[in-house]
């Protein structure tokens, strides 16, 4: 197959989808995610099958027990998949929303409108979930989208994919306005992110060796972060018990996602006292402890942590400890060594907390809360298409209003300029 004969044709047809997606009615994008939600359930069975072809595969594969989670569909996720695209069909529509409107000394009316930004393109690896997320997140904003998953993934996204466009034939749309790239070959990454003529904009979902190979290589605009270092900063002022529930959470709960805690931070006036019924918990969790040398002073079966530990997202049962003089130390840490994605600090000190979370630079920033809840779902955006950790146009989870802009309107009668 000629890649780049595809990929045109793939940009083309978005194209011309965007405009279809563009003037679409809320009522019609509504019924679009509700059906591709139903096709979603009543598809149960195929969507096994498919994802156990590719699960079967990635162990043959050799893929680790991180990648095989976030590659793994069973019933619960794939009802979260269908309730996803119901939650986005019951969000409000951002486009066409009109704000600021207001008068000029000319007498003219000036204001900014909400608008799709027109087609994305989305690059992700194993999680299949990602393929209706994406797909009911750029329909309800009004885009077209191109996906393009992971090779480990090609059966159980082609399933959804069909899926899909149940939902948007059901609803009078063009199938065209969400395609899932049906090549395996990485040369369709390279066009996809650099098809200026027919994308606006990418977003990488992955590793991080794929997000800095897009970042580095893509000739159009990126929405992306590059990992996760999650911290929680346990204060010398915190509630013991809603620390160690926090704490313990943040890193158990899923170990194979961006929002998981890597390191912990606890304030040297309680390590003694905390940390151990901690790693008791943890011990039992079978989660491996790297710490300082106050950390591994307190915890006799802590290892010593590198340098290089603390710039490191494990993605595995594998937790860093340091042990910090005050809140002061802990956010220079933080600032050191932080991805800018999800901060925590566990105090009962009001004013710590609000220093906290103005003073760290993440992209979520949280008081006496799990990480874990730092993604679009828990959020209320319905699903998110990722997370952004740069400062230009979206921060954090990337909802619907994530995927749109903003256009002036000027409204006038019969107004000239003198």
């Amino acid at each position: 197959m000629d890649v780049v004969a595809y990929m045109q044709e793939v940009g083309v047809r978005a194209r011309a989808a965007s405009r279809a997606t563009a003037r679409a009615t809320t009522a019609q994008k509504n019924a679009a995610l509700n059906a591709i939600a139903d096709a979603i359930l009543s598809g149960r069975a195929a969507l096994l099958d498919a994802n156990k072809r590719d699960m079967d595969a990635g162990r043959k594969g050799g893929l680790d027990d991180a990648l095989l989670d976030r590659l793994e569909l069973n019933d619960a996720r794939i009802d979260g998949m269908a309730e996803g695209l119901r939650q986005i069909a019951s969000l409000p529509d951002p486009v066409g929303e009109i704000e600021d409107m207001h008068y000029r000394p000319s007498g003219i009316q000036v204001g900014k409108m909400r608008v799709p930004l027109g087609v994305i393109g989305i690059i992700y690896e194993s999680r299949p979930n990602v393929t209706a997320d994406a797909a009911g997140l750029c329909l309800k904003s009004g885009n077209a989208a191109i996906l393009r998953g992971g090779s480990e993934a090609l059966h159980s996204n082609q399933a959804i994919a069909t899926c899909v466009r149940e939902g948007l034939d059901v609803a009078g749309l063009p199938q065209t306005a969400v395609q899932v790239i049906e090549i395996t070959d990485r040369a369709a990454v390279g066009e996809l992110i650099r098809m200026r003529d027919y994308v606006d904009v990418i977003v990488p979902r992955g590793g991080k060796g794929l997000i800095e190979r897009i970042s580095e290589e893509a000739r159009v605009p990126v929405i992306k972060h590059l990992h996760g270092v999650c911290h929680v900063y346990v204060d010398d002022k915190a509630d013991f018990d809603k620390a160690v529930a926090v704490a313990f959470n943040a890193k158990t709960q899923r170990y194979g996602t961006c929002n998981t805690m890597e390191t912990l931070l606890v304030a040297e006036g309680i390590a003694a006292t905390f940390l151990p019924p901690l790693a008791k918990l943890y011990a039992e969790a079978g989660v491996e402890l790297r710490g300082c040398d106050k950390t591994c002073a307190i915890l006799s079966d802590a290892r010593a942590a590198t340098e290089a530990d603390w710039d490191e997202e494990y993605l595995a049962p594998i937790l860093s400890i340091r042990v910090v003089a005050d809140m002061d130390a802990a956010i220079e840490h933080i600032h050191a060594h932080s991805s800018q994605h999800t901060e925590s600090i566990m105090t009962e000190d009001l004013s710590r907390a609000r220093r906290f979370i103005s003073e760290v630079d993440s992209s979520s920033v949280m008081i006496n809360a799990s990480t874990r809840f730092a993604d679009g779902f828990e959020y209320g955006l319905g699903a998110e298409i990722g997370i952004s950790t740069d400062k230009i146009h979206a921060r954090g989870p990337v909802g619907l209003e994530g995927l749109t802009s903003q256009k002036y309107i000027v409204i006038g009668d019969g107004h000239i300029r003198t």
